[in-house]
C-alpha cells in the first residue's frame, strides 16, 4: 500500500479492506485506486485482476461507507452481488459501533458497589446491641 502505515496508532482502530467494483465499465479499478491515492492518510493498492482497490485507514479519518459513498457519487459501479452488499453492511454496522464506542463514556464497575456500601452505612450494623445495659451485664 502507498501510505506510511508506521504512522498508525492504535493496532485497533486501523483497517484494511477491499472496495469491489462490478464488471462493467472495464477500466474503474485504476481510475478510483488513482483517485483515493490522492487522499491524505489512505493507503491504496489496486488489484486489476481481482476488480478490487485494497485501502488502509484510520476509522477515526475515514469509514469504508463513506469511500464507497464518494466512489458511488464519481460514478464508479460497486459490486452488488449479495455477499458484497451483506460484507459492506456487516463492515458498516461495526465501524458506526466502533466509533459511538469510542465517545461513549468510561463504564465504572464499581457504581454498584458504591450503592451498597452506602446502604450499608445506613444500616445499623456492628458493636450496636438493642439489648438494654442491665440485661448485658446479668448473671
Amino acid at each position: 500500500m502507498t501510505a506510511d502505515s508506521s504512522s498508525k496508532k492504535d493496532p485497533a482502530l486501523y483497517k484494511q479492506r477491499e472496495i469491489l467494483f462490478s464488471k462493467f465499465p472495464p477500466g474503474q479499478v485504476p481510475e478510483a485506486g488513482d483517485h483515493l491515492s490522492a487522499k491524505e492518510a489512505l493507503a491504496v493498492e489496486a488489484h486489476i485482476e481481482r476488480r478490487a482497490v485494497a485501502v488502509g485507514y484510520e476509522l477515526t479519518r475515514y469509514t469504508l461507507d463513506e469511500l464507497e459513498g464518494e466512489l458511488v457519487e464519481k460514478g464508479f459501479h460497486l459490486d452488488n452481488t449479495l455477499f458484497s452488499k451483506l460484507t459492506r453492511a456487516l463492515i458498516r454496522y461495526t465501524e458506526e459501533t466502533q466509533l459511538h464506542n469510542l465517545d461513549a463514556p468510561e463504564h465504572r464497575r464499581k457504581r454498584a458497589d458504591e450503592a451498597y456500601v452506602r446502604a450499608w452505612e445506613q444500616h445499623p450494623h456492628g458493636d450496636r446491641d438493642d439489648t438494654p445495659p442491665e440485661w448485658r451485664e446479668y448473671k
